[in-house]
């Protein structure tokens, strides 16, 4: 076998490649075994008719078409590996000349990685938000946590904003009630916007037994992004309240003695939750000047698919999932279809550019990913998808993804790396220090978050 490689472009190469008739026997006895499996010829047993019968009943170019099909891939894989070539996606392949007895010649078009030069990155530098924890931080959170401790009781008055309510609902579409469209005993509190629109101003002012009807564009269901009317009848209303702010609030709602102590601990988390938040800042805007520092080529067709991709994902499955189309999603969000289209595009690219960084990165660095690290990574990712590790680990292993894990690990490495060369200061000026170990598991799931919907990227680089 012979195999020449033409330049296209940065991202895509024409491979030629011209293959000897005789490297394509084990490939015609292939064809001939499967095709004599598959027909009947009188006068002989099935599996043991002549290839010269086969070539007389059947053609011999049935026999050649099924004996190329086989071979392309060995020869195209061949090549591929004879050039180096880092390849994306599938191929297109032409079959040029084809020779009974003499060559076969065909080429490939495919998309390949580009060739990156990774910069000098020390030089980074980027700018996040101070840890700073006010008082009022503080008493929102405490309020917060006193919010869950309330307790409620019925009362003889008109509901009014923060009441809980008890409630029975009937939807009707064009004057039919809904098959699903009818509800018991539904708690709902007043102004917490967790059911249909219009609902809170239906209730308030009523008091129990009172009803009313109201129009509303039903979420899910049935009748999911159809108007109804919906009658809701309050069975009872009940008032909030909320404990006293004291050391006996302390204790019932903590393992602290005193609410100073309370206090204290929250302004610890808050401060804990404000150092996360600022690590991944600094991570995303890292990558933001790494990414404005090197030139990176995309591949169109990886592009286009990445690109349908996360539509589908986003029509198919999260606005599947809230009872919404693109179109009402694109009206709640105030975008046209061309902005949407045009934002997608920015975030499909910025995810590939990334991708194509911080693996080029890894190989320069030569990272690797030990068996701690991937089992950290998965428990997070576990978590994260709802799913227990048991189960997660399962999915994974069963979907061939444990590469894609790997070097989703492996990125967040290379991230955490330039991360430690950078230049990081808060708003106040003062340098901010990451800590080294956890700046490597905060930096896997920045790059996580970067690389959201990014799957079909990675899957095509498998390829």
């Amino acid at each position: 076998m012979k195999s020449a490689v033409e330049t296209l472009n940065p991202t895509r190469v024409r491979l030629s490649i011209e293959v000897p008739f005789e490297e394509l026997k084990d490939s015609l006895d292939a064809a001939y075994k499967k095709i004599n499996q598959q027909v009947t010829v009188k006068g002989f047993r099935k599996g043991k008719i002549p290839a010269r019968v086969i070539d007389q009943r059947f053609g011999r170019g049935a026999v050649l078409e099924e004996a190329v099909n086989d071979a392309l891939p060995k020869f195209y894989t061949e090549a591929v590996n004879e050039a180096e070539l880092n390849v994306l996606g599938q191929p297109e392949v032409d079959i040029t000349d084809l020779k009974d007895g003499e060559t076969l010649n065909f080429t490939a078009e495919v998309d390949i990685r580009p060739a990156i030069e990774i910069p000098d990155y020390s030089g980074i530098e980027v700018e996040v938000d101070a840890v700073e924890v006010s008082e009022e931080d503080i008493d929102t959170s405490v309020e917060q946590l006193r919010e869950r401790f309330a307790s409620t009781s019925p009362v003889e008055r008109a509901a009014a904003e923060g009441d809980v309510l008890t409630l029975d609902l009937e939807a009707k579409v064009d004057g039919e009630v809904l098959e699903d469209g009818v509800a018991e005993g539904v708690s709902y509190t007043i102004g917490s916007g967790e059911l249909l629109e219009g609902i809170d101003e239906a209730v308030t002012g009523l008091e129990a037994g009172g009803e009313a009807t109201f129009a509303s564009e039903l979420k899910g269901g049935s009748a999911a992004g159809q108007e109804a009317q919906v009658t809701v009848k309050v069975t009872q209303v009940a008032a909030r309240e909320l404990p006293a702010l004291d050391d006996e609030f302390a204790q019932l709602a903590s393992e602290f003695d005193t609410l100073e102590e309370l206090r204290a601990d929250s302004r610890k988390r808050l401060e804990n939750m404000k150092q996360y938040d600022q690590a991944t800042q600094a991570q995303e805007r890292v990558l933001e000047k790494l990414l404005e520092l090197v030139e990176v080529p995309v591949p169109e067709k990886l592009l286009e698919d990445e690109i349908n991709t996360r539509k589908h994902n986003l029509e198919h499955h999260q606005l599947g999932q809230m009872g919404l189309d693109l179109e009402k999603y694109l009206e709640i969000q105030g975008k046209t279809a061309e902005e949407f289209d045009a934002e997608t595009k920015e975030a499909a690219v910025k995810g590939i550019k990334t991708q194509f960084v911080l693996d080029e990165l890894v190989n320069k660095e030569k990272l690797n990913v030990n068996q701690e690290e991937l089992t950290e990574h998965l428990m997070r990712r576990a978590a994260s998808s709802g799913m227990s590790p048991d189960q997660f680990a399962q999915a994974v292993v069963e979907g061939g993804q444990v590469p894609l894990l790997v070097g989703e690990v492996a990125r967040g490495k290379a991230l955490a790396v330039v991360v430690e060369a950078a230049t990081v200061k808060d708003t106040n000026g003062e340098i901010v220090d990451l800590d080294d170990e956890d700046e490597a598991a905060e930096a896997a799931e920045a790059t996580e978050t970067v690389e959201a919907g990014d799957d079909a990227a990675e899957e095509s680089a498998q390829a």
